[in-house]
């Protein structure tokens, strides 16, 4: 009986540990064996079946609690990426609204070194002409002083002839 726990326990093995193409063959010298080989074997396998289940579950529950701790996480990230997507919004807004106030402000600086650049045109012409101005304004004067002349020895003219 011994021998036999021994040849099923190997044979358990071989089927854990082989392909499954080559079961067949396996579990045949189950069957050629002593007469209540089969039950016996039976009954190793679902012992070995229910060793397997306790591992699993083992697993399981080492895995559920980092997989409720990972759930419970990604709430709290989602939480925060809602909180983040307000933030970014907020931002962003105010971004453009600071963004129309910069616009405006450029938009006046270009108006004013227009007008600048119009007044330092203005300038440079009026320059240009500033010699034919002091020139009529001579003229001007010369004219007044000989007007002023003219009625001078006009006068004479008159009080000598008269």
């Amino acid at each position: 009986m011994a021998e036999s726990l021994a040849e099923h326990e190997r044979i358990l093995q071989e089927i854990e540990s082989t392909d499954t193409a080559c079961v067949g063959p396996t579990l045949r010298s189950v069957y050629d064996d002593q007469p209540n080989a089969h039950q016996r074997f039976m009954e190793k396998l679902d012992a070995c079946i229910r060793n397997h289940d306790r591992e699993i579950e083992k697993m399981c529950n080492f895995h559920h609690q980092g997989f409720v701790d990972a759930i419970t996480e990604l709430l709290k990230v989602r939480a925060d990426a809602g909180k983040l997507k307000v933030q970014v919004t907020d931002t962003n807004r105010r971004l453009q609204d600071a963004g129309k106030e910069v616009i405006a402000q450029t938009e006046e600086i270009i108006r004013c070194r227009i007008q600048q650049r119009n007044i330092t045109t203005v300038v440079e012409k009026l320059q240009l002409c500033l010699p034919v101005l002091e020139m009529y304004s001579k003229l001007k004067e010369q004219m007044n002083v000989k007007r002023k002349n003219f009625l001078t020895v006009s006068e004479m003219w008159n009080v000598n002839v008269h």
